[in-house]
């Protein structure tokens, strides 16, 4: 039972996050024959227990700054609920910080000091983003957060430590799986909007309401859909595999975009929270066969 809370409390319809940028920025290592799987491997590790310590930072700090209380409408957080004590999210939260960054040193050798600055401001953000004095996501910054750390510093610091320089393919694959990865952020906060307002939590739907945060939804996936051919264009990516991943995009897009626009119930959002995360890790997938493939 208590092995369960804490599989929920990783939140793992949030952990296509962390596989989807290093499948591609492996990808892009292969493509120019540098794959290295020994640091592809320490970039997963590092990239997941990024991203569940977020998780449980957030399921911490959340309760503490009253974000989370009974009138949330979203699956249940494990301290809020009283399924786990402050105390011990707290430090399971440094546990695997600590972790996380005791992986990321193993990346030094393949990277240099660079790879230490990019794991320690990953590790320092991902607290901060509801934790410390200027949280990140009670100000607005949380989708820029997601998109530049799970997008551009993901994809290109795991293409950087195999190929051993920053390509403008990574830079360009990252655009695509960050703004898929903010998506998931996105639809968790309309669907909050009314209880994260109340406990002064200002994402961007609080802000702006939800029309815009169905334009950015909308604007992420089309981005998606058009990395693919920006790829396949400058010769980053199979041409004709390209054009299959822009296309299922597409679709994808068309039919979230729509399911977004109905929805009426936290339910509802709930649902399409899966389906995005799902998507995540399929696109992520799918655009590195696409690197990959000559």
């Amino acid at each position: 039972m208590k092995f369960r809370i804490w599989i929920e409390a990783a939140r793992p319809r949030t952990l296509p996050a962390a596989l989807a940028p290093v499948c591609a920025g492996t990808a892009v290592a292969a493509r120019q024959d540098a794959l290295n799987w020994p640091a592809a491997a320490a970039c997963l590790g590092f990239a997941l227990l990024v991203q569940i310590g977020t998780n449980f930072a957030n399921d911490y700090y959340d309760f503490l700054k009253g974000a989370d209380t009974a009138e949330r409408v979203g699956p249940r957080r494990a301290v809020a609920s009283g399924l786990i004590a402050p105390r011990t999210m707290k430090a399971a939260m440094i546990a695997v910080f600590t972790a996380a960054f005791a992986i990321g040193l193993t990346l030094l050798g393949f990277g240099g000091w660079p790879l230490l600055v990019i794991g320690v401001a990953s590790i320092l953000c991902g607290v901060a983003y509801t934790g410390g004095p200027y949280p990140l996501a009670y100000h607005g910054l949380g989708d820029v957060f997601v998109l530049v750390f799970f997008g551009f510093v993901a994809v290109g610091a795991t293409a950087f430590v195999q190929i051993g320089s920053l390509t403008t393919t990574a830079l360009i694959a990252g655009a695509g799986v960050g703004g898929l990865a903010a998506n998931i952020l996105v639809v968790n906060n309309y669907r909050d909007v009314e209880t994260d307002a109340k406990a002064g939590k200002r994402t961007l739907v609080v802000k702006w309401g939800r029309g815009y945060a169905r334009a950015q939804f909308a604007a992420a996936h089309w981005m998606a859909a058009g990395v693919p051919l920006v790829l396949g264009w400058r010769g980053g990516a199979n041409r004709v595999a390209a054009v299959g991943v822009a296309l299922a995009a597409g679709v994808a897009a068309l039919l979230q975009i729509r399911e977004l626009r109905r929805a009426q119930s936290p339910a509802e959002c709930i649902a399409l929270l899966g389906k995005t995360g799902r998507w995540l890790a399929a696109y992520g997938l799918m655009l590195s066969a696409a690197i990959w493939v000559r």
